[in-house]
């Protein structure tokens, strides 16, 4: 997800994207506990994903 993409999403979209990207990265999670992940850069995508968007959201409230 691009910065630029986040930043257009209004914050009930966000909000709902960030419940999206928790609920994958927990089941990434039990994928690795299992060791059948594939894609285990994705792990790493969607952590920095979510720093994205709860920093765009938390500028959003503070404007």
């Amino acid at each position: 997800m691009k910065i630029a993409d986040i930043r257009g999403m209004t914050p009930d979209q966000l909000s709902d994207a960030l419940l999206n990207l928790k609920k994958e990265q927990f089941n990434l999670r039990f994928q690795g506990a299992t060791g059948q992940v594939e894609k285990t850069h994705r792990v790493d995508e969607i952590r920095k994903d979510i720093a994205r968007i709860k920093t765009v959201l938390r500028a959003k409230k503070a404007a």
